[in-house]
């Protein structure tokens, strides 16, 4: 049930403020783990309520990714709960088929999330047993208030961009896009573009750039795991989830780089370093995502995608990096990751 009271404040003078009890537990955010959630809960006849500040679900995938984006690992491991990919999806679904298949997820599980709800704060009251939601709805900003025994956060680990502070890089004055905003190079035909980062985004990017004739230079500043996607028609990943069943981390992390040197060779040539850490152990111990190897590797090594050391300083049109090269840059992409927004609102 929700009521409407009206509060004074000083500075903005009247306005209404409402609130609801919640039956049952609060989802904060509409991806594939909110989704699976309220999925999950339903089946139990359990209701739930999910919250997503976009006007869509799976917004990440919606309007933030690029083009000729694909699952990395096979539909097996991506699929939700209960409902497995259809048959007909190819073994790594595109990004419209996987926002697809999430549509007719939450359309069978009859998932209605309150859009364009975003929150602001998350407060445990110790006192009533209950957690006190605010958020502000719509257009209009208007302030909302969700009270609930249980709340599930759903957010990911993405929902912020990572945007770099680079020395003179407002002086730069050509185009300057995050990877969220990035769709396809075709914009970028004939173009000098810096792509800043070397992770899965960033090998995508500036294989999409070769592929659409412009000049891609992929800034490595750190070191960096390449793994190919499959190995004599195998996922990497399907290989390293059953290996784990029976070996220890490190002797999986050996064979997986055993199997990465006879498949892509020698990569520390190409400017591409190994991390002393493996695979899978950098990840458990760190979260940094080995990068799976779809086709930008061969495009290094014909020198349509160049590796460059890190940034020193931006300057009009260029870029200087940390050996001292200087180079013409028409555009830049910054493929530097992001940051759960939790933080920010979970007290």
């Amino acid at each position: 049930m929700e009521n409407l009271f009206r509060l004074v404040d000083q500075d903005q003078g009247f306005f209404q403020r409402k609130w609801t009890l919640v039956n049952g537990p609060l989802i904060v955010g509409a991806g594939p783990s909110g989704l699976a959630t309220a999925a999950c809960l339903r089946e139990q006849g359990v209701p739930s309520v999910v919250l997503e500040r976009a006007e869509c679900i799976a917004s990440l995938w919606q309007k933030r990714a690029y083009d000729r984006l694909k699952l990395h690992l096979p539909k097996q491991f991506c699929q939700l709960p209960k409902v497995p990919f259809p048959e007909d999806f190819p073994e790594y679904p595109t990004k419209k088929q996987f926002i697809e298949y999430l549509e007719s997820y939450a359309k069978r599980f009859d998932i209605n999330p309150k859009f364009n709800e975003c929150v602001q704060s998350a407060r445990y009251d110790e006192t009533s047993g209950f957690w006190r939601v605010k958020t502000v709805r719509g257009s209009n900003k208007a302030e909302f208030e969700y009270i609930c025994r249980w709340l599930v956060v759903a957010t990911g680990e993405n929902a912020e961009s990572v945007v770099p502070d680079i020395d003179g890089l407002a002086d730069f004055g050509g185009e300057v896009i995050h990877a969220s905003e990035y769709k396809s190079g075709e914009k970028f035909k004939g173009q000098n573009v810096l792509v800043v980062g070397c992770g899965n985004s960033g090998m995508e990017v500036s294989l999409d750039l070769a592929n659409h004739n412009a000049s891609p230079s992929m800034v490595v500043r750190s070191s960096v795991h390449v793994l190919p996607r499959e190995v004599l028609g195998k996922s990497t990943f399907e290989l390293a989830v059953l290996m784990m069943k029976w070996l220890p981390l490190w002797l999986v992390d050996m064979i997986l780089l055993i199997l990465a040197w006879l498949v892509l060779g020698n990569i520390e040539k190409y400017g591409l370093k190994r991390p002393l850490m493996g695979p899978l152990e950098l990840k458990n111990s760190k979260g940094k995502t080995p990068v799976l190897d779809i086709g930008a590797l061969e495009k290094i090594k014909s020198g349509d995608i160049q590796v460059v050391p890190g940034i020193k300083r931006f300057s009009r049109g260029r870029v200087e990096l940390v050996n001292g090269e200087k180079l013409d840059v028409d555009s830049v992409v910054l493929a530097t990751g992001y940051r759960s927004n939790v933080p920010a609102w979970l007290q």
